[in-house]
């Protein structure tokens, strides 16, 4: 009797010890998982095959899940009601149907990745996309990256996103590396009004949008009389440069309206509200990297992400985008980095190149961009890029109309840093600073023809234009452009001065007069 009393203390005095634990670790072994401890008070744990599932009823203490080892078809799904850490030991987790990690909390959960460790998430196939789940690491909460291991995260099935949260995104430390390659899972042809949509009879205008558009063209013809022309953008309110060349958002039809008449109705296909050829599409399920219905957040650390289909954006945060440092590389085949709201850039060295679309952009929803310049007087608009600091490559190599920097209408700020942006604008030049929002000296250098792999160089030029001392600002392109438009900012240039650009043979001259010089 004696033994088995002691036998039933040491069985109570293991239990309370587990009980005690707030870390649980899950070891994948192919179909197999151990979880360790096994039991957690208020915590129920499922494990079928390399499939975990954990709902966490703990109210008073964050908890810790280890994840480690190895399957070929696994997953973690997680609910909990508190803050959540989840530690990646190793982790080599591959799911062939629905999300390896889905998280379903309402509360933040941070994801480390231990130091010296590298952990890949794989995505190669979902059935449920039309339910959120085909994302290698989608979560409901926020999400928060750290640790100094590095995180792969790779999405190859069709309509797969690389990390999607409902909330925002917060980086640091960590080395992210991001890639989708799986296709769109077609046109989306249901909306009206948007890129892609298709147009309707003008003829059938509601009677307040031909009111609109009446008002409209007095204002413009008044504004011709004054020799006054409306602000030139591409992507304007009533596309390119107030329905100029092949349509834009809410645009006109190809070739219709010009900077007297404005916005015409189209005579093409796509007419006011829809789309003429050029505009852009809207696809279902695109293979986005990283994106949240929040704010991102770059602090530190190594961010690389690639795509790989059309309308696969590379970084997209709806209510915005902020980098204050860190190396970023992004080399999308739609937008490189894209927000719904403003995108800061305050440090790090920042690399976004687009294949087909904008480098980075910036589209504020919600508040109509201005038909025309603004006067002193007028209400000062909101900035929707904003850079303070860091050196920021943004580079588009799609072609008219898409752009490095693109805010359409809105200014761009600048106040510090190196920004080297290339694109081709519609009109007369592409996004810009006003002269209220370039807090330092920016320049547009147009027709610089620029090859791949030969560097770029900036340096002070004397009064005939030659170069003097060394380089001011270099980098090295990864991509050719012919006849591109360039918006160059340096804390290095002075008002004053010359400067010469230099791409091989190639080079233009420009001077400093004040702090917008196009």
């Amino acid at each position: 009797m004696r033994t088995n009393f002691l036998s039933i203390i040491s069985i109570f005095t293991i239990c309370c010890a587990a009980c005690s634990s707030d870390t649980i670790t899950i070891t994948y072994k192919g179909n197999n998982v151990e979880v360790s401890p096994a039991q957690y008070d208020n915590v129920n744990i499922v494990v079928k095959d390399g499939n975990v599932k954990i709902q966490n009823f703990v109210k008073d203490k964050e908890m810790t899940f280890v994840l480690t080892g190895e399957s070929e078809n696994g997953t973690f799904k997680l609910k909990t009601d508190t803050k959540t850490n989840i530690e990646l030991d190793g982790l080599k987790l591959t799911s062939t149907e629905g999300a390896p990690i889905h998280i379903k909390n309402t509360e933040l959960v941070t994801v480390t990745a231990v130091d010296n460790t590298e952990n890949t998430i794989t995505i190669t196939a979902c059935e449920d996309t039309a339910k959120h789940k085909a994302t290698a690491i989608h979560a409901k909460s926020a999400l928060a990256f750290n640790g100094k291991g590095t995180l792969n995260v790779i999405a190859t099935g069709d309509g797969c996103k690389g990390i999607n949260a409902k909330k925002s995104i917060t980086i640091d430390d960590i080395t992210l590396n991001v890639k989708t390659t799986g296709n769109n899972l077609g046109e989306d042809t249901t909306k009206m009004a948007f890129p892609g949509g298709p147009g309707f009879d003008p003829n059938n205008m509601p009677e307040e949008m031909k009111a609109h558009f009446e008002e409209m063209r007095k204002k413009f013809e008044e504004m011709h009389k004054n020799g006054e022309h409306p602000q030139i953008g591409h992507g304007g309110p009533m596309g390119g440069p107030m329905g100029g060349p092949m349509g834009g958002p809410m645009g006109m039809g190809p070739m219709q309206g010009d900077s007297i008449h404005g916005p015409m109705p189209g005579q093409m296909p796509g007419g006011p509200m829809g789309m003429g050829p050029g505009g852009k599409k809207d696809y279902v399920g695109t293979a986005k990297a990283i994106k949240c219905k929040g704010v991102i957040t770059i602090n530190s650390g190594n961010v690389n992400v690639s795509t790989e289909t059309a309308g696969a954006e590379g970084i997209e945060g709806k209510d915005g985008v902020v980098v204050n440092g860190g190396e970023v590389r992004v080399n999308s085949s739609d937008d490189a980095i894209n927000a719904n709201g403003q995108i800061f850039f305050n440090g790090g060295t920042v690399t976004a190149i687009s294949r087909n679309n904008d480098a980075v952009d910036a589209n504020l929803g919600g508040d109509m961009p201005p038909f025309f310049e603004q006067k002193d007087n007028d209400k000062e608009l909101k900035s929707a890029i904003i850079i303070t600091g860091g050196k920021i490559l943004a580079w588009s190599q799609a072609g008219a109309p898409e752009e490095g920097l693109d805010c359409d209408n809105y200014p761009i700020e600048i106040s510090g840093g190196t920004v080297f942006s290339i694109g081709a604008g519609m009109g007369a030049r592409p996004s810009m600073p006003t002269a209220k929002t370039a807090k330092q000296p920016t320049v547009l250098v147009t027709g610089l023809i620029i090859k791949k792999g030969t560097p770029v160089e900036i340096f002070e030029a004397d009064s005939n234009g030659k170069a003097t001392g060394s380089a001011i600002e270099s980098f090295t392109p990864e991509i050719d452009f012919n006849g591109s438009s360039s918006l160059i900012s340096s804390p290095s240039f002075k008002i004053g001065k010359k400067y010469v650009i230099k791409s091989g043979a190639e080079s233009k001259v420009f001077e400093i007069k004040e702090n917008v010089n196009f």
